[in-house]
């Protein structure tokens, strides 16, 4: 149990950590004058012994009784709103902490984790911490001290009955044991029925638009039904294992409490201990367990808490990309990658490239599917590290940049866009979080969609849902574009940023893209034939390697993949729906 404090506590880290232990200390300071009351009790009683109750007597019991409320309350308070501050802050921070660290992960880490993974640590293992988990830790430290202070002041009244007090204590530690291997059999299954079902949730929502369209409405829900179901029978269970255990330590306690007041009975008849003492042990035979019981129903928690750290922890410890390098000012935006080689999951996905792109150079990568192409850009803007090679901006490897500083030189338009839930001009802002409105609304007319924003009912003020759901695909990438376009880096990676665009927005991303790219060095993954066709230089990937490379003309003389991939284009251009002549459907 210590243990789980100890790492409860360095977790938290820092000033929090410093919060934590004040109140402990507080808390142990609260312990000692709850049981002043004792003391003040003992006076009166023994007042009415000896029926002597004098006005002294009686200021001195109040003074005592007043003191004890006064200063319980004061360092009660006092230490509650330090652990509810170090609890709130430390989860508030760690959830920054696990951001930061997120960004400088290897791409491939969100391949192999999903979202819900993701999401049920810094949502549920997170609140776990800050809300359960504080109280857990400091209600637990709280009701074990006061039941300690208790004992200690039963040994200075009698070291017989104080003995029996502390044999209590030993034994009800032996039976809270058992709760704590039956917690830590538990507790794994139940951090994994809750990781479970925020991941069941979150792919539903996601996938709700396939689920319908396939009609797996009921397939798909049953599976969420089960996992809920499953996160119920984990919670079940863990009650069940630990009700027996706690029913087990209440026995304990009161036992022990009815043997302290049945032995000082037999002892003051028999003589050998004096009334006053009697009564002050019947009072404390009533109370020194009432804490230390509650303590010890909380303490069943305390194995989640342990878990819940670790799963926050885990995600911490993983060995994030070497990102301190140098802040380098970069005067050519020019890049040479050199014999690179690159494996996922021990599949070789880039085999032994090399190749050039000079600076406002048009670069275009093309290529059958699962080639390496968008693996490439992603390793030129060290999305990804290399295993063999290097990958240069400027003649200097952009491992020696300083993640900070190598991001400054690249703008990113992907194929699928993702905008944030706040509004237009916020979600164009991202590429210069700083930039005036009027900087925002040339970023959008030189986007093309300075327009449509002023049709939406609060034009640039309107909220966009999470996502972009609010708005179309085609809207959704021109707000992406303004969005480079603010941040104005000088090498643009273009990522089928054209794919899904529907023929009425054809025509207005495109004048986006050649706002966005003007004056740039461009590496752009297309499969769009006017896309392509103008690009300096031509890649085409297969198989991780550069099969061929030149310009559209060269490319075309050659009867290789390029000129394959330019006439089954063209076929797939001229592609419609017809007719035959017995009524169904036939290409013509």
């Amino acid at each position: 149990m210590i243990q789980i404090f100890i790492r409860f506590f360095d977790f938290c880290g820092g000033v929090n950590k410093r919060k934590f232990y004040l109140s402990v200390l507080l808390g142990t300071l609260t312990a000692f004058t709850e049981a002043f009351k004792i003391p003040a009790i003992g006076v009166m009683m023994g007042g009415l012994i000896t029926g002597e109750v004098t006005n002294g007597i009686l200021l001195t019991c109040f003074g005592i009784m007043v003191a004890s409320i006064a200063l319980s309350s004061i360092t009660k308070y006092r230490s509650t709103m330090l652990q509810t501050e170090a609890g709130y802050d430390s989860a508030a921070g760690k959830r920054i902490e696990i951001a930061e660290h997120l960004r400088y992960l290897p791409m491939g880490y969100f391949n192999a984790h999903s979202l819900g993974q993701i999401t049920s640590v810094t949502t549920n293992t997170m609140e776990n911490i800050s809300d359960v988990g504080t109280r857990v830790v400091m209600l637990t430290l709280q009701g074990t001290l006061t039941s300690i202070v208790i004992t200690v002041m039963m040994l200075f009244f009698d070291v017989r009955i104080g003995l029996i007090a502390v044999c209590g204590v030993v034994l009800f530690f032996l039976v809270n044991t058992i709760m704590q291997h039956r917690a830590k059999a538990i507790s794994p299954r139940k951090i994994a029925a809750d990781t479970f079902v925020v991941e069941q949730v979150m792919e539903y929502i996601q996938g709700i638009a396939e689920v319908k369209s396939y009609r797996l409405t009921g397939k798909r829900l049953v599976q969420l039904e089960d996992a809920i179901a499953e996160g119920a029978k984990v919670n079940t269970d863990m009650e069940m294992k630990f009700v027996p255990v706690m029913l087990l330590q209440g026995l304990v306690t009161k036992m022990t409490g009815v043997m302290i007041s049945a032995v000082s009975i037999w002892l003051c008849l028999q003589d050998t201990m004096a009334l006053l003492t009697c009564i002050m042990m019947q009072v404390c035979a009533f109370i020194v367990f009432s804490s230390l019981e509650n303590a010890g129903n909380y303490s069943a928690l305390l194995r989640v808490i342990d878990m819940s750290v670790s799963k926050a922890q885990e995600i911490l410890n993983l060995e994030p990309m070497d990102i301190a390098g140098k802040d380098i000012a970069v005067s050519h935006h020019n890049i040479d990658v050199e014999e690179i080689d690159f494996s996922y999951d021990k599949r070789k996905i880039i085999d032994n490239v090399s190749l050039s792109v000079p600076e406002k150079g048009a670069a275009a990568f093309v290529g059958p599917s699962g080639g390496g192409k968008t693996t490439l850009c992603h390793l030129v803007a060290r999305f990804w590290d290399v295993e063999k090679g290097s990958v240069k901006l400027d003649g200097s490897d952009v491992r020696q940049y300083s993640m900070n500083s190598l991001m400054k030189n690249f703008s990113f338009v992907f194929q699928s866009v993702y905008l944030f839930h706040d509004t237009v001009a916020n979600n164009i802002r991202f590429g210069n979080e700083d930039a005036p409105m009027e900087k925002v609304i040339e970023a959008a007319k030189k986007a093309s969609c300075h327009d449509f924003i002023l049709s939406l009912p609060d034009g640039y003020d309107t909220m966009i849902g999470e996502g972009g759901a609010s708005i179309s695909g085609g809207e959704k990438q021109r707000i992406s574009i303004a969005r480079a376009i603010m941040k104005d880096a000088p090498v643009i990676i273009l990522d089928e940023a054209t794919a899904n665009v529907d023929p009425e927005n054809e025509k207005e991303l495109m004048e986006a893209i050649e706002a966005l790219t003007k004056e740039k060095t461009i590496l752009m993954i297309a499969h769009r034939l006017k896309t392509i066709r103008n690009a300096d230089h031509i890649f085409v990937v297969d198989k991780g390697r550069i099969a061929e490379e030149g310009d559209h003309a060269s490319l075309m003389k050659q009867d290789g993949i390029y000129r394959r991939f330019v006439d089954s284009r063209e076929q797939a251009v001229s592609w419609k729906l017809g007719r035959t002549g017995q009524g169904n459907l036939s290409a013509v």
